[in-house]
């Protein structure tokens, strides 16, 4: 049995910046914030839809694909640049909300993101929500060759994403990749995160250039430095397992993120049990109430 879902959403396309990007619109009470939500690299739109569900109806909500991801159409280049995102948002925003901030419910990458954004147009944002969006070790320069290197290198084959012999393989992929998942969530997940070929297997709704090493290191002072002007109130909320601990090891020490989050302005900083990384997939009802509090 597949998850029902509670609160089915509409698509929307907007040609925006020269793609034509795809986002999952919720109406409401068009009184109150509009609520947008943001994912997560190699993630949809979609994957929100628990947490939706477990939302009170009253605000109206807009869940993006990112460029690349999802319906949004890729970027046609040969790599994604965080700078791109944030101007994705800021036409998004631009769009839907030119007059009025708006709620940033962020996950990971978009959690990375939307702290960016929200530093560069403090006005733009009333509360941000940041869901396990803990940016990167921070890079030497003098690995910049290599890197470069490495990138170049990449460019030389084609980027590929693999395929799945079925929808059920595709759910047991989610499925391995978080323990935490029921099977109800990741059938239907699975239809959401891939769409047929055309020759028997499916694929993933997302550009395997994503897949390919970036060319440009991330630089935590530049990071910082947007984050201290970020004026308003921030929620963090990871799960109860160290995922910071499994993606990076020691390259990035909870002392180090610690440090960070105290640039941030007004910092709420919340530990959910019984979740993991995605834990908006994991625990999207505790996770509604402790969201819904903050934003109301």
């Amino acid at each position: 049995m597949s998850y029902t879902v509670l609160r089915p959403p509409r698509s929307r396309f907007e040609a925006l910046r020269g793609l034509r990007l795809h986002a999952l619109q919720w109406d409401g009470d068009d009184a109150q914030p509009l609520r947008v939500l943001v994912h997560g690299w190699m993630d949809v739109a979609a994957s929100f839809q628990f947490l939706v569900d477990a939302l009170p109806t009253g605000a109206p909500l807009l869940a993006l694909d990112w460029r690349g991801f999802g319906h949004s159409e890729a970027g046609g280049h040969d790599a994604y640049f965080f700078a791109d995102y944030l101007g994705d948002l800021d036409a998004w925003l631009d769009l839907v909300s030119p007059g009025r901030p708006v709620d940033l419910i962020a996950h990971s990458m978009g959690g990375n993101v939307a702290m960016l954004y929200a530093g560069v147009r403090p006005h733009r944002v009333r509360r941000l929500v940041n869901l396990e969006g803990f940016g990167m070790p921070d890079s030497d320069p003098a690995a910049a060759p290599e890197r470069l290197r490495h990138w170049m290198d990449e460019l030389r084959v084609p980027a590929q994403l693999k395929p799945y012999p079925s929808l059920a393989a595709v759910a047991q992929r989610l499925m391995k990749t978080n323990p935490r998942l029921s099977p109800e969530r990741a059938d239907w997940l699975a239809s959401r995160w891939s769409e047929p070929d055309g020759e028997g297997s499916y694929r993933l709704l997302a550009d395997p250039i994503h897949k390919r090493a970036h060319a440009v290191l991330y630089r935590k002072a530049e990071a910082l430095a947007c984050w201290r002007r970020i004026e308003a109130p921030v929620l963090f909320v990871e799960g109860e397992d160290d995922s910071l601990a499994a993606y990076w090891g020691t390259r990035y020490p909870r002392a180090d993120l610690l440090e960070r989050l105290a640039v941030v302005p007004q910092l709420r900083h919340e530990r959910l049990q019984g979740a993991g990384h995605m834990l908006h997939h994991d625990q999207p009802e505790v996770l509604a109430r402790l969201v819904e509090g903050f934003l109301t």
